[in-house]
């Protein structure tokens, strides 16, 4: 794989993206903005922002699987500021909004709400 590209999913699977535009992740690997996503897309099948999206919504996933962090809690962790995009990116990708993602995800105690011990086997889909 190209070392630029390298060095900017590096950028954005260690949260160093947090803010950056296309511009300057291009800066960042001395590439215009251009070149970087045609050259991103050709290494990986998906453009930069995509790529991105995808890392926030697996960040998103993790948090909902093993915390007790709300749905808007877990959207700022990962960046997210408007919360209909969150939640139709988040569907889009997993199936079902953050909210019911969750609920698989969780005991339910007879008494009522969940007791928020994670079932083991399901974490690892």
């Amino acid at each position: 794989m190209d070392q630029r590209v390298q060095q900017v999913i590096a950028l954005i699977e260690n949260g160093r993206s947090q803010g950056l535009s296309i511009l300057d992740l291009a800066t960042a690997v001395n590439l215009s903005p251009s070149r970087l996503c045609h050259l991103f897309k050709n290494e990986t099948g998906m453009a930069p922002l995509q790529y991105l999206r995808a890392m926030k919504m697996e960040q998103a996933k993790r948090l909902l699987e093993s915390t007790f962090l709300s749905v808007k809690q877990i959207m700022t962790a990962v960046g997210v500021r408007d919360a209909s995009h969150f939640v139709k990116d988040f569907r889009m990708r997993y199936g079902s909004p953050p909210a019911r993602f969750r609920r698989r995800f969780l005991t339910i105690d007879s008494k009522g709400p969940p007791t928020g011990t994670p079932m083991a086997g399901k974490a690892n889909r």
